[in-house]
C-alpha cells in the first residue's frame, strides 16, 4: 500500500496535476485500493482537518497583511529602512532586505513580504543602476525571512500539526529571522560593491526621526502582535485576529489610505488565497492519517535511524530531506507530509520540538529560493522582470549564506531556544 501511494503521487506530480488535489486524489485511490475503509470516513478526516481554532490564524494574518500593505504601511516602513541603511555602499539592496524584515513581523508569509516589498524596491533599484537579476535576487532572499521572523504560518501550521506552542515556536523564529537579516545583508553589500552598485543615501538624522514618526504605526503591529503573544494576554489566533483590526483602524482612521468600498474586494482576494492553503490542508490531513494506519512514519523513522544512532548525522540527514523536499513541494504540503515522518525520530536527535519546528520551517524557508517550486523566486521574477535562470544564478551566493545560518540554527540550540525559555 505504501508503494501504491506513493507511486500515484509522484505519477501525479509528475502529470503537473495541482499539490491537493494529487495529495487527496492518490490517498482516494489507496483506499479504494485497500478496500476495507469507508469513505465517508476520508470526508469527515478533511473537514477535521481544517476545523482547527489555531489554523483560523492563517485567513487572519493574511488579510492583516493585505490591509497593512494596501493602507500605506508597507511604503512607510520601506521609507524608514532607506533612513537607517540607504547610507551604506549599495544601500538600496540592504533597504530591501530591512524593509523585508520589517514586514516579516506583520504578513507571516514569504509571498506576501516579497511582492509587498518587491514591488516599491526592485523599481527603485533598477532605476538606479541595478540589474535586474540582482534586484530580484535580493527581494526573493529577502522575502524568505517572512516565514522565519513571526508571526509566521508554517510556525502556525507545525504547531497544529505537532501540538508544540505557537507562542514558543514564534519566540524561537526571533533571533534565526535577525540573523539571516544580518547575513544577507552582508551578502548583498559584498555583491554591489564588487558589481558597482554603489548608489547610497545621504544619512541624516533628521530623516530617521521623520520616517520613524511616520512608520511608527506600522512598526507597532508586530510589537503588538508578539507582545501579546509572548506576554500570555493572547493566542496566535487572537494576535492575528487584533492585526486585522489594527490594521483597519490604522489603514481606515490614522494613514486614510484604506477605503471602504476596497474593502470587500481586499476581503475576498485574501481569503481566495487562505482557501488555496486550507484545501492543501484538508487534503494533507488525510494523507497523514493514512500514512498512520500503514505505520509509514514508524518504518520510515525505523529505517533512517538504523543508518545511524548519532544525533549529529540524523540532524544532517533530516535537513538534506527538508531542503529536498522544499524545492520540490509547496511548504504547506511539505509539512503535512514530512513532519508525522520527522516527528517520530525527535527523541533521537536529541533536541526540542520548538527547535526541531525551525529547524523544519527554516530549510523550507529555503526552499522557497530554489526552483522550480521557490514561491519567492517566481513572485521576484515578475516584479523584476528578469527570467527564472538569471535570477536563480544571482540567488546562489545568498542561498549559501542561508545554509551556514541553518546550520548555525540546527546546531547551536540557544539561538532557537533562548526566548522561549523564557515564555511561559
Amino acid at each position: 500500500m505504501t508503494a501504491i501511494l506513493f507511486f500515484l503521487l509522484a505519477l501525479l506530480f509528475l502529470l503537473n496535476t495541482p499539490i491537493a488535489v494529487a495529495i487527496g486524489a492518490s490517498t482516494a485511490a489507496a483506499f479504494l485500493i485497500k478496500g476495507d475503509a469507508n469513505m465517508m470516513l476520508v470526508a469527515q478526516r478533511m473537514y477535521g482537518g481544517a476545523d482547527s481554532f489555531p489554523l483560523m490564524a492563517v485567513p487572519l494574518f493574511m488579510t492583516a497583511g493585505v490591509l497593512m500593505e494596501t493602507g500605506g504601511i508597507s511604503r512607510r516602513l520601506v521609507a524608514f529602512a532607506e533612513s537607517l541603511v540607504g547610507w551604506l555602499p549599495g544601500g538600496l539592496a540592504a533597504v530591501s532586505i530591512v524593509s523585508a524584515m520589517f514586514f516579516a513581523g506583520i504578513s507571516g508569509s514569504a509571498a506576501a513580504d516579497t511582492a509587498a516589498v518587491g514591488a516599491i524596491l526592485i523599481p527603485a533599484m533598477v532605476k538606479n543602476g541595478y540589474s535586474r537579476r540582482y534586484s530580484g535576487a535580493v527581494q526573493a532572499a529577502a522575502g524568505s525571512i517572512g516565514v522565519i521572523i513571526p508571526p509566521s504560518i508554517p510556525m502556525i501550521i507545525f504547531g497544529v500539526l505537532t501540538g508544540a506552542s505557537i507562542g514558543k515556536l514564534f519566540a524561537a523564529g526571533i533571533l534565526p529571522g535577525l540573523l539571516m537579516g544580518v547575513t544577507l545583508i552582508i551578502v548583498a553589500l559584498y555583491i554591489a560593491k564588487r558589481q558597482g552598485f554603489t548608489n547610497r543615501t545621504p544619512f541624516a538624522w533628521a530623516t530617521v526621526w521623520r520616517t520613524g514618526k511616520g512608520a511608527f504605526l506600522a512598526l507597532g503591529a508586530p510589537l503588538l502582535i508578539l507582545g501579546g503573544i509572548l506576554g500570555g494576554i493572547f493566542t496566535a489566533t487572537e494576535s492575528a485576529a487584533v492585526a486585522v483590526i489594527y490594521a483597519m483602524v490604522v489603514g481606515l482612521g490614522v494613514y486614510r489610505e484604506l477605503k471602504l468600498k476596497a474593502l470587500p474586494q481586499l476581503f475576498i482576494n485574501a481569503a481566495i488565497t487562505a482557501s488555496v492553503i486550507m484545501f492543501i490542508i484538508t487534503q494533507a490531513t488525510v494523507f497523514s492519517w493514512f500514512l498512520t494506519i500503514e505505520q509509514i512514519p514508524q518504518a520510515i523513522a525505523g529505517t533512517v535511524l538504523g543508518l545511524t544512532d548519532n544525533p549529529l548525522l540524523l540532524l544532517l540527514l533530516v535537513n538534506c530531506v527538508l531542503l529536498v523536499a522544499g524545492t520540490f513541494l509547496e511548504t504547506t504540503a511539505a509539512l503535512i507530509l514530512l513532519v508525522p515522518v520527522i516527528t517520530p525520530m525527535l527523541p533521537s536527535l536529541g533536541i526540542d520540538i520548538v527547535q526541531l519546528g525551525a529547524i523544519v520551517v527554516t530549510n523550507l524557508a529555503i526552499g522557497m529560493l530554489t526552483p522550480p517550486m521557490g514561491v519567492c523566486l517566481i513572485v521576484s521574477c515578475g516584479l523584476s522582470e528578469s527570467s527564472l535562470t538569471r535570477i536563480s544564478r544571482s540567488v546562489l551566493p545568498f542561498l549559501a549564506a542561508l545554509l551556514i545560518d541553518l546550520l548555525l540554527i540546527t546546531f547551536w540550540s540557544p539561538l532557537t531556544m533562548w526566548i522561549p525559555s523564557m515564555v511561559n
